[in-house]
């Protein structure tokens, strides 16, 4: 085939959060201490080790997407983008291949290549382990064009490092080649990621496809009877009505004066954790500026609880983003472009990197996600608890403490738009 036909590659990072990672800290000495299911000490270490790059590139990419607008829900994953463009990885080469990992945090001068794909490795196995309360599942799948053949050692390190699934698909014919991409990512996804793709170049060869999907019940769940309408500040000029779930209790909630806002941290049945950030009237750029992994790892370090009577509202809102927009801000260019170097990938022809699509979805509510009859009974201390609403913006970050990873991260501007 001629070298002067550049075809194109598409990477989906197509994911689902039900209800509900992130700040890491390298926490060498803790983790010195525990093992994964089978055992293997130095193969639990290795999901930690990646850990704090991955912090890293979540509040990156986070502040590029919030730079661009302040005024739109923002919601997405790191593991997942990371996962996918770290798999990628593994077919470019040369100036394309430096990019992706130092746009992901890596510095290889500073950590062999072999410990972060073995980190995510890893990572993979422990968010899929059949044991987690959390019914967390992620995915990688292959759809390459049935006309073209990959690079046998792509194939075998996507397959082992990355549990990556092949599928052999007709871009010629782009419908049934986009229906086949979908209907992947919704079984994957249960049904809440549908139409992922809405349209396919038919120069198209390969599309390399991640989801992940998370559903969990909080561990002290709201009554659903005391959930009632209320306002919701979108801004000063905006007030919407939203269902506001309502409990009076003992809560991991205090002001911080660093970041200017109330932080509360709710706990799912499982491993992860709920960080909600609200910042005070006028503070959400100086909180955005401010927030870092230190600052917000003392708060798990430092875990208080108090009586409080909180309101929060019941949502469901998604993100979308053209990742060759957002990566490009952040150093990732050269895969999107003419020169890009894939031919780790396949040698039949020069391939570029034509479209990376990711979604996200999160749906808070009393339960979780599921219907589950649990009472949580507390004694509550006889000083008048203070009243905290979260009714204006506030930023979410979910975070999963087994590998220390930022499973999603995101803002809620207006929780009427889906």
């Amino acid at each position: 085939m001629p070298s002067s036909i550049q075809w194109g590659l598409l990477l989906l990072a197509g994911l689902c959060c039900l209800v509900p990672g992130f700040l890491a800290e390298d926490s060498h000495g803790d983790a010195a201490q525990e093992t994964d299911a089978s055992g293997n000490e130095h193969d639990h270490l290795s999901c930690h080790r990646i850990a704090p790059h991955l912090s890293n590139f979540a509040l990156r990419l986070y502040q590029e997407v919030a730079q661009k607008s302040n005024t739109t829900n923002i919601f997405f994953s790191p593991v997942g983008i990371a996962t996918a463009f770290a798999m990628l990885s593994l077919g470019t080469k040369a100036d394309t291949h430096t990019q992706i990992l130092e746009g992901l945090d890596f510095n290889l001068t500073e950590k062999a290549e072999a410990d972060v794909h073995r980190g995510f490795h890893n990572l993979l196995e422990t968010l899929n382990r059949p044991d987690n309360q959390l019914q967390l599942t992620t995915g990688n799948g292959l759809f390459i064009n049935n006309s073209m053949k990959l690079v046998d050692k792509f194939m075998e390190d996507a397959k082992k490092l990355y549990h990556s699934e092949a599928f052999s698909v007709n871009f010629k014919d782009t419908e049934s080649a986009k229906e086949q991409i979908n209907k992947y990512v919704e079984k994957g996804t249960q049904g809440k990621i549908v139409d992922l793709v809405k349209e396919l170049n038919e120069d198209a060869v390969l599309a390399l496809v991640n989801y992940i999907f998370f559903k969990g019940k909080w561990q002290k769940p709201f009554d659903a009877e005391h959930t009632t309408e209320g306002d919701f500040h979108v801004d000063e000029a905006t007030t919407v009505k939203v269902p506001m779930m309502k409990r009076l209790g003992m809560f991991e909630i205090q002001h911080c004066d660093t970041l200017s806002s109330w932080v509360l941290l709710m706990d799912y049945v499982g491993n992860a954790t709920a960080f909600f950030i609200m910042p005070d009237e006028g503070k959400m750029q100086h909180m955005e500026r401010v927030m870092n992994k230190q600052i917000l790892s003392k708060f798990l370090e430092n875990r208080h609880t108090r009586s409080a009577n909180l309101q929060f509202p019941k949502f469901t809102i998604s993100g979308t983003y053209d990742l060759k927009e957002v990566l490009s801000d952040m150093g990732i260019t050269k895969v999107f472009g003419s020169e890009a170097d894939l031919s780790g990938i396949t040698e039949d022809a020069p391939l570029k990197l034509s479209k990376a699509v990711h979604r996200a979805v999160l749906t808070i509510d009393e339960k979780g996600t599921e219907a589950a009859g649990a009472t949580v009974l507390e004694a509550i201390p006889m000083s008048i608890p203070p009243e905290v609403s979260f009714n204006k913006p506030f930023v979410i970050i979910i975070y999963d403490h087994v590998t220390h990873s930022p499973l999603f991260m995101g803002k809620v501007v207006n929780p009427t738009l889906k």
